[in-house]
């Protein structure tokens, strides 16, 4: 069991999130089988070199391998070989597959930093929520103090015959309705807690000293564009998406590539060389030549070249193209769709994010102008001009501004967030 006093940033839990996630481990296993196939392809233009060597005792009626005549009785012999042979020319399908296997290696790598950053945005909304409920905390103990004061001096003010009982029951209905936000906001809060850390794949006890998180202000417009067509345009140039479906793509079309070069001829050079022992082998005085005689005198080798030229094999080569032709045509269409996703989110995102920043103007006035009331209510009350029951209504309407504004402030940061990353603006330290 991990236990964590020390305070927790942002970055450190998005990088906690990242390191330990079981979805970027397994994306990773399968960028590191990429990069192997892509080693393998660089190897493939290697030459073929083989070696073999056999044993066999052959009985009955057979032919004599040593000297290719007939016999009846049982014989031992064994042969070695080396062969050698090297691609010349085979349709440029290696050069593709290197191409390819480059290309599938990087959408691989892109696939899995786009699991990251999605990861890191996930991260950050279950972070801002405990950011959320902590200050929801605040906001219910502020609004509990103040009906315990309440309640105290109406306490003091019945006992001196100035209030009546009517409003010592109020007030302490109020109260004791101000306790269970409180206590529901610290449960919402030890909830929000749970979801970071299993967002995390942390196992422990989190202690958050949470950083001060700076809002909304208007200096930040100059650091960021608002335009759909800027925004989409400095994102699709480092979106891990569309660069995933790029070089898939580009796969695609070095794969077609190499379907086709399998119609062409392929020239290859060959070599070798081999031996072998026979027990049949006997010099003029009928004695079995010794082995490392026969070695010498058994040996023979080649070399030559091996031209292949596919002539008809069922369209079954044809086939294989127009397959990756259509599978180029899939590759162009997905890669529409995550341009056009895109587009759809920054869109999106835009329209969002001025709403919010129109409501944050407004709740934060909004606001004020209850703190205003209530605070008039408050004397009001305190001078008799006005019943328990309408304080009440004035400080539960402060309350819901105050979490109203709260909610939009959280709300706005993570949109500044997003589109500040959608500009190309580095908003995780991912390590």
């Amino acid at each position: 069991m991990i236990i964590a006093q020390e305070s927790w940033s942002l970055d450190r839990c998005i990088n906690y999130a990242v390191n330990h996630n079981l979805s970027v481990k397994k994306l990773k296993y399968s960028e590191a089988s990429g990069l192997e196939v892509k080693r393998q392809s660089y190897r493939n233009l290697l030459p073929s070199i083989v070696g073999n060597t056999n044993y066999s005792v052959r009985g009955g009626r057979s032919i004599d391998p040593g000297n290719n005549t007939i016999v009846s009785n049982e014989i031992f012999f064994n042969n070695y070989s080396v062969n050698g042979s090297v691609d010349i020319f085979s349709g440029w399908r290696k050069i593709n597959s290197i191409a390819s296997a480059k290309f599938i290696y990087t959408a691989l790598s892109q696939e899995t930093l786009q699991e990251k950053y999605l990861l890191a945005f996930r991260v950050m909304q279950q972070y801002y929520d405990v950011l959320y409920f902590k200050e929801a905390i605040a906001i219910s103990e502020q609004q509990k103090e103040i009906s315990e004061k309440n309640y105290e001096s109406i306490k003091r003010q019945k006992e001196i015959g100035i209030k009546a009982g009517v409003d010592v029951y109020t007030a302490k209905s109020t109260l004791v309705s101000d306790k269970l936000k409180v206590t529901q906001a610290k449960n919402n809060l030890k909830l929000a807690k749970i979801q970071l850390k299993q967002e995390m794949n942390f196992e422990g006890t989190l202690s958050f000293i949470v950083d001060n998180v700076t809002f909304f202000d208007k200096a930040e417009k100059t650091n960021k564009s608002n335009d759909i067509a800027a925004v989409y345009g400095k994102a699709i140039t480092f979106i891990p998406s569309i660069k995933a479906s790029e070089a898939r793509m580009q796969s695609a079309k070095k794969e077609l590539a190499i379907s086709r070069g399998a119609l062409a001829p392929s020239l290859s050079f060959l070599a070798g060389y081999s031996t072998g022992y026979f027990e049949t082998r006997k010099d003029d005085n009928g004695n079995i030549i010794p082995f490392s005689e026969q070695l010498n005198i058994n040996a023979s080798n080649y070399i030559g070249l091996d031209l292949d030229i596919p002539i008809f094999q069922s369209w079954k080569r044809r086939t294989e193209v127009k397959q990756k032709k259509i599978a180029l045509l899939q590759a162009e269409n997905d890669l529409d769709i995550q341009k056009q996703e895109l587009r759809n989110i920054i869109e999106q995102l835009l329209q969002n994010y001025d709403a919010s920043k129109s409501e944050y103007e407004q709740t934060l006035q909004q606001e004020r102008e209850r703190a205003l009331s209530f605070e008039i209510a408050q004397k009001k009350y305190d001078n008799g001009l006005i019943n328990v029951i309408d304080l009440n209504t004035e400080k539960n309407l402060y309350a819901t501004a105050q979490n109203q504004h709260l909610q939009v402030k959280l709300k706005l940061k993570l949109q500044e967030q997003t589109l500040a990353f959608y500009n190309g603006i580095k908003v995780f330290n991912i390590n």
